[in-house]
């Protein structure tokens, strides 16, 4: 066998422990349950619940998401706080005038001044909104981003799933534009490598094998907010919803994660420049800024990813049927396990095998996060740059939404 003959098939054995041993990450069915309605109605008392929304400079998405957060169906006492993070757009404005226009739950702007030293522009804003939210007493606090629009049962279907499986941290991975080109091409692989990197199943599972959370849309049980110091005990972390979700269960805390129908997110990433920057902004964190990691996490998705396409190709063109046969293999498997988030994106089937090509704009993405920290730009959003913490960042390769 030669050389490239023998990378094909570690890759194609990779790709099977993939397959069968990393939690099923492929399938898309953690979900939370829909009841039936008298099973509702027989509930009695719903616990208080607060909205609190971030928002810096949101006056594009504002009036696609916030008259959402104010329409929910939620039967107990409800309300909504949001959190004008020193916008320059109006936001705090907008937000004023939507819910005096669309009614609904009451909604309170506030507005917390610059981050002191050590903070994230999210955290620091949540920092103050959940403050303010305590002081009201609730039992639950929804942590919202202000680009993602909620089904009118959604807060209702969250608390449900809490209340019914006893969950301390409910979180559900938004559905992401997917209009461009490029969003199609780079969102629905983006939610994959995430499963990928935190299987829903091992998070979920009774004794778990994984933590995440996705922070545009995570309920939290107000007690355990506070018996995990969250977000003071966050405040550095780029990564915020997964380095939340871990503080949680580290304090005893159970977690959840899943699949979003009815949260969806309206912000517009049109061309490849706006998802570039998302990616690049915590990617390197995700490594825990470490160069090590990074030519490990480099050559990883090169062998993993990069490897099959090109042992199929050289193959059939060099007369080479192991390396062919090995390298196709893999990539049948690969395309494979990609089809199930095809499908969940309305995406058809047929691109799954160009899932090696967005593969390698990741790779570029993660390589140009290192060079924009080393060049003192990394976490670079919306007018603010963050230092960034390794350790609080915490986790391997994956790129979140939002600040």
């Amino acid at each position: 066998m030669s050389t490239l003959a023998w990378f094909a098939s570690f890759s194609l054995a990779v790709w099977v422990w993939l397959l069968l041993g990393r939690g099923f990450f492929w399938r898309t069915d953690q979900r939370l349950p829909r009841r039936a309605a008298r099973a509702r109605e027989e509930r009695g008392r719903w616990p208080g619940v607060v909205v609190v929304v971030p928002a810096r400079d949101e006056a594009e998405v504002l009036p696609l998401s916030l008259p959402s957060l104010l329409a929910q169906d939620y039967p107990g006492p409800a309300s909504v706080v949001l959190v004008d993070d020193g916008s320059t757009d109006g936001t705090g404005r907008l937000a004023a005038g939507l819910a005096e226009r669309h009614g609904g739950l009451p909604l309170s702007v506030v507005s917390p001044g610059e981050p002191e030293p050590g903070w994230t522009g999210k955290l620091w804003a949540l920092r103050h909104g959940m403050a303010l939210a305590r002081a009201r007493g609730p039992e639950f606090l929804l942590l919202t981003d202000a680009d993602i629009a909620h089904a009118p049962d959604s807060l209702r279907r969250l608390v449900e799933a809490a209340l019914d499986d006893d969950r301390d941290l409910v979180s559900q991975m938004a559905r992401l534009r997917v209009a461009s080109f490029w969003e199609r091409l780079v969102v629905p692989a983006f939610v994959y490598f995430f499963a990928q990197l935190y299987p829903f199943r091992w998070i979920n599972a009774a004794r778990p094998r994984a933590t995440a959370a996705a922070g545009g849309c995570v309920l939290l049980r107000t007690e355990a907010a506070v018996a995990a110091g969250v977000p003071d005990s966050i405040r550095a972390a780029l990564i915020d919803d997964v380095t939340l979700a871990r503080a949680v269960r580290a304090a005893g805390g159970r977690v959840w994660l899943g699949l979003a129908d009815g949260v969806d997110s309206v912000r517009p990433y049109p061309g490849l420049g706006e998802l570039w920057r998302m990616v690049a902004r915590s990617a390197y964190a995700q490594l825990r800024y470490s160069p090590v990691v990074l030519v490990g996490t480099v050559l990883g998705l090169g062998l993993v990813y990069l490897v099959p396409p090109g042992a199929c190709v050289a193959g059939l063109a060099a007369g080479g049927a192991a390396a062919a046969w090995a390298g196709g293999a893999a990539w049948a498997v690969m395309a494979g396990t990609y089809l199930p988030m095809l499908r969940h994106y309305r995406r058809p089937w047929w691109t799954a095998p160009l899932l090696p090509f967005t593969a390698f704009l990741y790779l570029l993405m993660t390589v140009d996060s290192a060079v924009r920290h080393h060049r003192g730009r990394g976490g670079a959003w919306k007018g603010r740059t963050h230092a960034g913490n390794g350790a609080a960042a915490g986790g391997e390769f994956a790129s979140r939404h939002g600040e």
